[in-house]
This record gives structure tokens, sequence and C-alpha cells, in this order.
């Protein structure tokens, strides 16, 4: 009789486990509530995609904004617009019971809609490195993928917590990070890129702008004059050689303008791993040309 009565109680448990409802909170700290684990999800941001993906939820991505190129995967999924207009009458006939959205790319007038058809919205928006494994363990628990969003997460925090600590006391390196070159634009410390540049020893040189994305000058750059810049390698770019004609500019005379893959930096991903340790090593080797 004992033991009938254990097993009712763990029956009756595993049930209420079961129809428990799942809360976590976003990146605006907004409460989101679920009766059950998201099964159709749409992806407002290649970024979040990848996010996706890595809680081991890529399967259930039924729309996604155009980029949402990584994994391969992800080139399947149909298109629902460009993270800034996306076409409501699809995303509404794909009856998502979730969108992760990213607010500075999205019309935030469309995502007001959405919230008000009542559609769950969790606002993904790392600002930091330690944000994206928080990303990845919140996503997890919002599609009931812990058993893959955890380990993923706890990965992530582990690569980022030894590249901090490989290049924890090196010494400083002024730099430039451009974004875009028509217009001439970069990230202020409000962007995760600032986040990576400090894990390598990196300082940059606009931190202190108010704006997250600004646009700067040619002049403004050579006043500061930084000791490396890096670019992105993007189509239709010009990248970092606008630089070489300033040959007084500390980056120029010792030969530290660098490219790196701009999707595994400018995708706040579990990519950025690789994108922060190809920066920190691009920056060692820009403090190894001082001594020569």
């Amino acid at each position: 009789m004992k033991r009938l009565t254990t097993l009712a109680l763990l029956s009756l448990a595993t049930c209420m486990t079961a129809n428990a409802a799942i809360t976590v909170r976003d990146d605006d700290g907004n409460v989101i509530t679920l009766q059950k684990p998201a099964q159709r999800i749409v992806s407002m941001s290649p970024h979040v995609t990848e996010l996706l993906f890595a809680a081991g939820g890529g399967e259930r991505i039924v729309g996604a904004v155009t980029y949402s190129d990584y994994p391969e995967a992800a080139k399947k999924i149909p298109r629902i617009g460009t993270n800034r207009q996306i076409d409501m009458e699809r995303v509404i006939a794909l009856k998502p019971d979730l969108i992760v959205a990213w607010m500075h790319g999205s019309s935030e007038r469309q995502i007001d809609t959405l919230r008000q058809l009542g559609i769950p919205i969790f606002h993904s928006e790392p600002l930091k490195l330690d944000g994206i494994a928080d990303n990845v363990q919140r996503m997890g628990q919002l599609l009931g993928t812990e058993t893959v969003a955890q380990p993923a997460a706890a990965q992530i925090r582990a690569q980022f917590a030894a590249l901090t600590k490989q290049y924890a006391n090196r010494p400083p390196v002024r730099m430039f990070y451009q974004v875009w070159d028509k217009p001439l634009y970069t990230l202020s410390a409000g962007s995760i890129v600032t986040d990576a540049m400090r894990v390598c020893g990196g300082v940059n040189i606009f931190a202190d702008l108010k704006v997250t994305a600004p646009v700067v000058s040619i002049e403004g750059v050579l006043q500061a004059d930084p000791e490396a810049i890096f670019g992105t390698a993007e189509k239709d770019y010009g990248g970092v050689t606008l630089w070489k004609q300033y040959t007084t500019m500390k980056a120029v005379r010792n030969g530290n303008l660098f490219t790196l893959d701009g999707e595994l930096l400018n995708r706040a991903g579990p990519r950025m791993v690789e994108g922060t340790r190809a920066m920190c090593e691009l920056l060692e080797q820009a403090r190894q040309r001082r001594k020569n």
C-alpha cells in the first residue's frame, strides 16, 4: 500500500511538472511565461537563429529573417522579411507560439502589434559576452531543451573564461573597430564587441560615445591615432585599405591594419568565441610589433 502511495505521488509530481508554466526574464527584464515548451518559433535576427540552434531548438524555427544563414540548416528556414521590416501577415500565418526579437534592427511598432496579438516575445540583446550563454540557457528553458542548452551554455562560459585568463595581464592596445566605411561608423561601449575587446586587452578609442553605433570622421580617427585598426570582410565594403594613405598613423606605421570575419563578431551568438579569439591573436601581433 505504502509503495502504491509513493508511486501515485511520483506520478502526480511528474504530471504537475509537465503542466507547470515556464517563466523566464528576457534581456529587458520582462517576464515571459509559456504554458508549455515553445514548438513554433519565429527568429527576428541572425544572431537569434544561431542562439536557438545552440539551445537545441533549430528544428522548431518556422520563420527567420534574411541573413539567418548559420548553421547550414538555417538557410532552409522560410523567410519572414528583414530585421528592419517583417511581413506581418506571413508571421501571423505561421502561428508562432514564441517570437525572439532584436530591437536594434526590428521595427518596434511591428513588435508592439505582435505583442498585442498575444504572441509571447522574448527580446534577445546580449550586451556583454556572458549574456550569450545566459541567452542560450533561457532559450533552452522556453523550449524545454535544457539537456542541450545547459551544456552548450557551460561550454561557451568556459571558453570565454579561458580567453579572459589568457589575455588578462597583456599590455593594452588602443584600437579602432570599423564596422563600415560609407558612412564610416564604429561601435561604442554599448556594444558587446567592446566587451570582446576588453577580454583581449583592446581599448576602444570611441568607447565613450553615447550612441551604440556612431558615425565618425576620418579626422576623428586620425586625431585618436589608434595602434591597431580592425575592419570586417564584407561584400561591397572597402575595408581597412582606406587608411594606408595616412602613413604617419601609428596603426599604419606598425602594419596593424587587420581584417576579421564580421559574422563572428557582429552577431551576439556562440561564434563570438571564435571572433574574440581571432581578435585577441591579432592584438597580440600588434604588441609583438612594438619590439620591432
